[in-house]
């Protein structure tokens, strides 16, 4: 790397953590990973590759399906900045790790996001993320229910520190409500062939 373009970069990456600390900067979110736990947890609990529908926003979730505000920064889903697809494929790549996902199933998982919330206090940091999800089998619901994950955490008054944490703890989320999907066990009887 030249000199030239090193300073061009660390002159980027100044305007980047500047626009963090003074509240101005709009950020994608980093796509979902697959997990170890949530990939064995996939193939203890389900038997048969599964399709994903299009997840969509419940009507009280849809202010905050497009953009979540922590301290004056906005974050967006890299999925049509969609939070309802940040979960849509939060699932996908679960099951995809476990060999378990199928286009072409006709067992298929589905979701509509009801809640996406965080907030970074100056001392307390909080977080929600809930969602309908059902699954039909040929065209017939076996599956309709409505989960919850909510986190709690201890916060930063500075920004610099609060609000990278408070992303990190609602990413975490994501990974947190398809675990309780698959560890449900009206889930797991609604997806057996």
């Amino acid at each position: 790397m030249s000199l030239q373009t090193w300073r061009k970069f660390s002159l980027l990456a100044g305007a980047g953590v500047l626009a963090l600390l003074t509240g101005c900067a709009q950020v994608k979110l980093s796509p979902p990973t697959a997990s170890i736990e949530n990939t064995q947890l996939a193939r203890s609990s389900i038997t048969a590759p599964v399709a994903v529908a299009d997840f969509t926003s419940s009507a009280q979730a849809k202010s905050d399906d497009k953009g979540l505000s922590i301290r004056s920064n906005t974050f967006f889903s890299p999925y049509d900045s969609s939070f309802a697809k940040y979960l849509q494929e939060a699932l996908s790549v679960e099951l995809r790790s476990a060999g378990l996902l199928d286009p072409a199933s006709k067992t298929v998982i589905g979701g509509e996001l009801t809640t996406s919330t965080v907030d970074a206090g100056a001392s307390q940091g909080t977080g929600a993320l809930g969602a309908r999800f059902k699954v039909t089998r040929g065209g017939t619901a076996v599956y309709d229910k409505e989960l919850v994950e909510n986190d709690s955490w201890p916060s930063s008054f500075v920004g610099a520190i609060a609000i990278p944490d408070a992303v990190n703890h609602y990413t975490a989320l994501y990974r947190k409500l398809v675990a309780r999907l698959l560890a449900d066990e009206a889930f797991k009887a609604a997806v057996k062939p």
